[in-house]
């Protein structure tokens, strides 16, 4: 065993540019190189969840195919079980969540809301509660997703708690 040295500049000239385009092009390769993106950002995805605190899902099971992120599971209630979704669907390259989750404690399932321009906590808070007051309750409720309740962005997708909506 060891190091062998070689000439860089002579032997068969296949480790070209050209070459390798011709290979870059080659249908099986470029299956290969989007099975590899996809298990870096099932890869990342994962962090996202595990990265929630406690452990929010046993028997976990994530798989993303470029498009959709499919999570397998349980959980141990149903605010567990929505901001998991939440949390891989607020994710950019993220078009569907496959919530395969299975809840301990069942509960009603909550709202989900897509923010417009102009929103804000409190002016959903007004919607959904009729007091912009309320804010908190939503706030609470998306964390860790949010960390700072004036840092909303259109197109992001918040859980609105039952309790306490109004009628």
């Amino acid at each position: 065993m060891g190091l062998f040295s070689f000439l860089k500049n002579s032997g068969a000239k296949i480790l070209t540019k050209k070459n390798a385009k011709t290979v870059a092009d080659n249908p099986e390769i470029k299956r290969m190189e989007e099975e590899i993106l996809n298990k870096q950002k099932e890869i990342l995805l994962r962090g996202i969840v595990e990265g929630m605190g406690k452990k929010k899902v046993t028997n976990m099971s994530l798989s993303f195919d470029g498009s959709t992120a499919t999570i397998h599971g349980q959980v141990n209630s149903q605010a567990d079980r929505e901001k998991i979704i939440l949390a891989l669907g607020n994710v950019a390259g993220v078009a569907a969540v496959d919530d395969r989750l299975s809840v301990k404690k069942e509960a009603p399932e909550n709202e989900f809301y897509t923010v417009k321009r102009g929103d804000s906590l409190s002016k959903i808070a007004k919607r959904f509660y009729g007091d912009p007051m309320k804010y908190k309750k939503i706030f609470e409720a998306n964390k860790p997703m949010l960390k700072d309740p004036n840092l909303i962005y259109a197109g992001q997708v918040l859980r609105i708690p039952n309790a306490g909506r109004k009628k």
